[in-house]
């Protein structure tokens, strides 16, 4: 991960608490992890199966959404969060050791795309308000305006699309 894995949020000054980061804003270790792994609306980018790569694949998507395509805070927000969830089922549930992060934009929609080399299917379970875990495809059913799993000859592809507002 090349010096992108470990590295604290910055603490506001006389506060104990860390500045919360946003997908809005774009910050240094966004560049750092484009220019690492390249972007993901030119190629897929393979990153490394590990729970730090959810923050790389975050910051990926906000640099496409923000700067690349040019949409919304809102659009980079609700984007962000649902790559974190695939990202994470597929660290979490496939026992790959890389995944692949795909962005694609074509009018009036984006979609982003996670391919690992697992065939088992992700499952939307129901959520009940104190779970604590599950929620992720949940979120993603709730969040984006479809989505869906493409099985392929040697794994799958995860993948959800939202409406988006032509420039």
């Amino acid at each position: 991960m090349a010096g992108l894995e470990g590295v604290e949020q910055p603490r506001r000054r006389g506060s104990a608490t860390a500045a919360r980061w946003s997908p809005a804003i774009e910050d240094e270790r966004a560049l750092r992890a484009l220019e690492l792994f390249g972007s993901p609306a030119e190629a897929e980018a393979l990153l490394p199966s590990l729970p730090e790569s959810a923050a790389t694949a975050r910051r990926l998507a906000q640099v496409v959404i923000l700067r690349h395509w040019g949409l919304s805070p809102k659009v980079a927000e609700d984007g962000v969060l649902l790559v974190s969830e695939l990202v994470g089922n597929a660290v979490r549930h496939t026992g790959a050791r890389v995944f692949g992060l795909r962005m694609r934009r074509r009018r009036g929609w984006a979609r982003v795309e996670v391919r690992d080399p697992s065939r088992g299917l992700p499952c939307l379970m129901p959520v009940q308000e104190l779970d604590e875990s599950g929620r992720g495809l949940f979120l993603v059913d709730r969040l984006a305006d479809r989505w869906g799993v493409d099985l392929l000859p040697r794994g799958k592809t995860t993948w959800f699309e939202m409406r988006v507002a032509d420039r």
